[in-house]
């Protein structure tokens, strides 16, 4: 007869949901703490209806209304959380500012149409049982989630946390590392708030809003570069800082600075994260209009400025990186001091970067003296 305490067919396949309950349990308690946050925006989740298979919620707005979902994952950040927490020898598990950067990714983006986000789902997919067993790990990656949805004024009342040992396998030296991802749905009230991009026009400013370091694009030249130097991501940078903990800073939420321009009804013509693409991505909008950069932030974030010193060019740093600015605003002429008044008052130091031209569609980046083509 088989012996009554052996391991279930599935979990020696790799999927235990014993190892994988605590993980969920550290998940469920951070979310339950996040669900009246998004009341101030008119949405109200229906707290009954939270850890059956979704969750209900409803807009208790007397106005009209759209929503807007977009779908994020966080790409590979969170490598070198796990080759940290490997290696450095803290204590640190580094998952600290893990599930900002995944939940801002999403956030960042929706608010890209002028929504505001509301509701926030996760799933955390790791490619065994085990990784799920660190409680330590659980409760920051889990408590960081949290900060997110405090930040941005959304609720996370539900997500998923799958073991895919055939699907999630990390790159060595790490043993373990989770993909993670997550869907926003974000509301647009009154629609009229809707940022499309069909506004911008020739003679707008372009207003940058700084970063907070790496953000989460860049990473796998950043992994690269890291993995050729003698002492790893524990070199240490010009700052005084690890490689490793420059990297991992959190990205910034830029959710209070729209629905501050948005309580101020500033015409706004384009929104635009400082993601994937660097500073070639202002050139978004297929239409002939030069981006002509002639101002910047005063200090590029020093991660930066070390991956060029370490023999990275420096156009592919500015089509990589943010290089220090995390997100753009369009706007016209008129609005450009309101704009940058508004956003200090809401705790964002804003720059007036420069302006759009009738012409080719690149960017001249006059800090640089670099012309940069759009990439498509």
């Amino acid at each position: 007869m088989p012996k009554q305490n052996a391991k279930p067919g599935y979990a020696k396949a790799g999927v235990d949901y014993a190892k994988i309950e605590p993980f969920k349990m550290a998940m469920v308690s951070a979310g339950k703490k996040t669900l009246k946050f998004p009341n101030q925006r008119g949405v109200f989740v229906d707290e009954e209806s939270v850890g059956a298979h979704g969750a209900v919620f409803r807009y208790k707005g007397a106005g009209p209304h759209l929503w807007c979902m977009t779908q994020e994952g966080l790409g590979n950040k969170n490598w070198i959380a796990e080759w940290m927490y490997q290696h450095a020898g803290t204590g640190r598990t580094y998952y600290e500012g893990i599930g900002i950067d995944t939940a801002l990714m999403a956030a960042n983006d929706v608010i890209c149409q002028g929504a505001l986000p509301v509701i926030y789902t996760d799933e955390v997919a790791a490619g065994d049982s085990e990784w799920f067993l660190d409680e330590k790990r659980s409760r920051d990656l889990a408590e960081s989630f949290y900060r997110a949805c405090e930040m941005c004024g959304m609720a996370l009342p539900a997500g998923e946390s799958p073991a895919l040992r055939y699907l999630v396998k990390a790159e060595p030296p790490v043993r373990s590392a989770p993909s993670l991802s997550g869907c926003i749905t974000g509301l647009i009230a009154p629609p009229e708030r809707m940022v499309t991009g069909e506004k911008l026009a020739v003679g707008d400013r372009i207003i940058g809003v700084p970063s907070s370091g790496l953000h989460a694009n860049g990473i796998s030249l950043v992994i690269k570069r890291a993995l050729t130097l003698k002492d790893k991501f524990l070199q240490l940078l010009p700052n005084g800082k690890t490689l490793g903990d420059e990297a991992l800073i959190p990205t910034r939420s830029y959710v209070r600075l729209v629905e501050a321009l948005q309580k101020e009804n500033i015409e706004i013509h384009s929104l635009l994260g400082g993601t994937g693409g660097g500073i070639s991505k202002i050139a978004y909008a297929k239409k002939p209009f030069t981006y002509r950069i002639t101002a910047w932030v005063d200090e590029v974030p020093p991660l930066f400025r070390f991956m060029l010193e370490t023999g990275v060019g420096l156009k592919d740093c500015l089509t990589t990186f943010n290089w220090g600015i995390g997100f753009y605003i369009f706007v016209p002429e008129k609005e450009s001091a309101r704009t940058i008044r508004t956003g200090k008052n809401a705790g964002y130091d804003l720059i007036d970067l420069g302006q759009v031209e009738q012409g080719e569609r690149q960017v001249i980046f006059e800090p640089e003296k670099m012309t940069l083509p759009a990439i498509e």
